[in-house]
């Protein structure tokens, strides 16, 4: 199960599902078949024990040709639009120790008993679309390219 967060045409934030290329708009579709679901991430996070079950009927009613409340010329957000709060891991243990071996240091076993993490910018997390630079910030960049398991 995918969710999706997007501005309708009109501007109004929701929650969806992605379901084989088609977005769903989750509380108007459970609507549809008698169900309730908060029509914004934030509130579906809120309720998430309740707000699941009825997020996997949706999708089992959807691919039963059952409802049809699909959105078509909405906007895609980050996922998770305006969250409270973020972190990001260090980096994943391979890199470290290569960082290390090629500095001529042991990696250290702390790596591995404490999860190692900072607080990033929770603000600026945003959807796909155009990102604003300021241009002083383009200089002195750090560029890293990272093997990940996506399909890309």
């Amino acid at each position: 199960m995918k969710f999706v967060s997007f501005l309708t045409v009109s501007g109004e934030e929701r929650v969806g599902l992605s379901v084989d290329g088609a977005t769903i708009d989750l509380a108007q579709s459970a609507s549809a078949v008698g169900m309730n679901i908060p029509s914004t991430m934030s509130g579906l996070l809120g309720q998430w024990s309740q707000s699941v079950r009825v997020a996997r009927q949706v999708e089992s009613e959807f691919r039963q040709n059952k409802v049809r409340a699909t959105v078509t010329g909405a906007h895609p957000l980050a996922p998770v639009p305006h969250p409270t709060s973020c972190r990001d891991g260090y980096a994943f243990r391979q890199h470290v120790a290569t960082a290390r071996r090629n500095r001529g240091v042991e990696m250290i076993p702390e790596f591995d008993q404490y999860p190692v993490f900072y607080f990033t910018n929770h603000n600026s997390i945003c959807g796909e679309g155009d990102v604003v630079v300021e241009t002083d910030h383009l200089q002195k960049l750090d560029f890293e390219l990272e093997k990940g398991s996506s399909p890309m």
